[in-house]
C-alpha cells in the first residue's frame, strides 16, 4: 500500500488513516513532502516540523513500513516508480483527483475522522 501528505503535525487523523491503509495489505509505504513542497502547497509558515523530524514521528508509528521523501507539489513520479497494489488517500479526494491512481491496482478512499486536521490544529493554536 502507499498513502503520501505533509504529515506536519501528526494527530488522531492521521493515526487513523495511516492505521486504515496498512490494514488493506502487508506493507505500507508513505509517500512524504519535503520541506519545500509543504511551502509551495501550505504556504510560507509551513512546514511547522522539519522533513527529518516528520519522518521519524512516521516511521515510529507501527502502521508505517517505511517513509520515502518527494520534493515535487504530488508524488506521481514516486506512484510510477513504486506500483502500489493499493494507492490510499483520504476521502475528501474524489477519484478522479487522486493523483497516481493509473500506476496503482486499485484506489481506496478512507474516510477521515471529523475535526481533525493540521490546519485546524494550526488555526485553534493561533487564537491562543
Amino acid at each position: 500500500m502507499f498513502t503520501n501528505g505533509c504529515f506536519d503535525l501528526i494527530h488522531a487523523g492521521h493515526v487513523s488513516l495511516l492505521e486504515r491503509a496498512r490494514s488493506l495489505g502487508d506493507l505500507l509505504i508513505v509517500g512524504l513532502n519535503s520541506d519545500a513542497s509543504v511551502r509551495r502547497l501550505k504556504g510560507p509558515s509551513r512546514p511547522l516540523n522539519p522533513l527529518k523530524d516528520r519522518a521519524r514521528v512516521l516511521a515510529a508509528l507501527s502502521a508505517v513500513d517505511m517513509v520515502v521523501a518527494f520534493s515535487s507539489d504530488t508524488p506521481r513520479e514516486l506512484i510510477k516508480a513504486l506500483k502500489p497494489d493499493i494507492l490510499v488517500k483520504g476521502a475528501d479526494y474524489s477519484g478522479d483527483k487522486i493523483v497516481g491512481r493509473e500506476f496503482a491496482g486499485r484506489t481506496v478512499r478512507i474516510s477521515l475522522v471529523k475535526g481533525r486536521s493540521t490546519t485546524g490544529l494550526v488555526r485553534k493554536m493561533g487564537s491562543r
